[in-house]
């Protein structure tokens, strides 16, 4: 779909999760899902970089992260909260808008590459207010898509 990375509908939804845990959960979940990946391989590579520090992004966004063997580029999930959530965020901001970056193993530069796009994206302003108010998952997607598009070109 882009140069940085590749995003799936069935990979995008809306969900109101209790906690940083069940949105880490739900987060493997999806990406396990729309890319055929161990859920629990990806759960362990989120919490893990997630130890490291916060990928609280700041602004209502956090980005969690991770490397992980199996995939040929860089995959995003994307989770709009029902009710914003404290993620330990950078700017103190509960989170309203989360999305899951798994990048191949060795990735280097494109890993920083994808999160720099999706970087881009979120500071987008008129993005990031169509993403919240998207009535639905495939409206979300579409956004999504078309943002990304325009990143690209």
């Amino acid at each position: 779909m882009t140069a940085y990375f590749s995003l799936k509908p069935e990979a995008i939804s809306l969900a109101t999760l209790p906690d940083k845990a069940a949105v880490l959960d739900a987060l493997a979940g999806q990406l396990a899902g729309a890319w055929a990946l161990d859920p629990a391989l990806v759960l362990d590579a989120l919490e893990e970089r997630e130890r490291l520090g916060s990928t609280g992004f700041g602004r209502g966004v956090a980005m969690p992260h991770a490397r992980i063997p199996g995939l040929a580029r860089p995959v995003v999930a994307v989770i709009r909260l029902g009710q914003p959530l404290d993620f330990a965020a950078a700017d103190g901001l509960p989170v309203v808008l989360v999305f899951g970056l798994l990048s191949p193993t060795n990735s280097g530069a494109t890993h920083l590459h994808a999160l720099a796009a999706l970087s881009r994206l979120v500071r987008d302003e008129r993005v990031q207010e169509a993403l919240l108010d998207a009535p639905n998952a495939e409206v979300l997607y579409g956004i999504l898509a078309n943002a990304v598009d325009r990143d690209v070109a």
